[in-house]
């Protein structure tokens, strides 16, 4: 395995170090791969802001291309690969209205594609994005929860079941998605000098009481 990955199974979390992606888009092709994802759907995706003062339309995040052209300028660039985080307070668990969607005992959010009903709360609650819905009707969905069955990342469970880890994780080349406990996650970024990218408030629903690992 490689080094992101720590630990798997039971209580194994995934987190990115954003410093360390690269925007190679490894791990959204190897999410594809190995679940056969449509190449008009992904569980994976890699957001990618130009540094700069966001608050002022006119500098870099609002004018990236003028900020590119300017000669000498280099505003540099965070890419943050968004997915499931399996979220120990997850907000899609406590808004679902059919109980479609559980937080299990082992630590992975599971959809139960048979009870989704596709009202699409779960997207509007997540602050990740990670609920995707493949076979929604376009303009009808937002207005009449025609969304179909939720799909997103599994964190691929399976795989850990026997050992392995993600695939995602597996095939980063910078070692960009972590996984294992919040303990080994929290240790190695510290060992990389790195500080989680996601305010306190995102920390807490990730990591839930284990966000303060974070804090040294």
């Amino acid at each position: 395995m490689g080094q992101g990955v720590m630990s798997t199974g039971e209580g194994a979390r995934i987190f990115p170090d954003v410093e360390a992606c690269i925007d190679c888009g490894g791990c959204v092709v190897a999410c594809k791969r190995t679940w056969d994802v449509p190449h008009d759907e992904q569980r994976i995706s890699i957001s990618t802001m130009l540094e700069g003062q966001p608050a002022d339309p006119m500098e870099f995040n609002g004018n990236s291309p003028g900020a590119l052209g300017q000669a000498n300028a280099s505003p540099g660039e965070t890419s943050i690969p968004m997915q499931c985080y399996h979220c120990e307070n997850a907000p899609c668990v406590s808004v679902c209205p059919v109980d479609s969607l559980v937080k299990k005992e082992n630590g992975f959010v599971e959809v139960r594609d048979d009870l989704c009903v596709g009202c699409q709360y779960c997207l509007s609650a997540c602050p990740f994005g990670a609920p995707q819905f493949p076979a929604e009707d376009e303009g009808a969905a937002s207005l009449f929860g025609t969304g179909g069955t939720m799909d997103k990342c599994t964190m691929c469970e399976e795989r850990q079941d026997v050992g392995k880890g993600p695939a995602c994780a597996e095939e980063c080349a910078t070692d960009a998605l972590l996984v294992g406990d919040a303990t080994e996650i929290a240790d190695e970024l510290d060992k990389r000098g790195t500080d989680p990218f996601f305010n306190d408030r995102a920390m807490e629903i990730v990591f839930g009481d284990d966000a303060g690992e974070f804090e040294r």
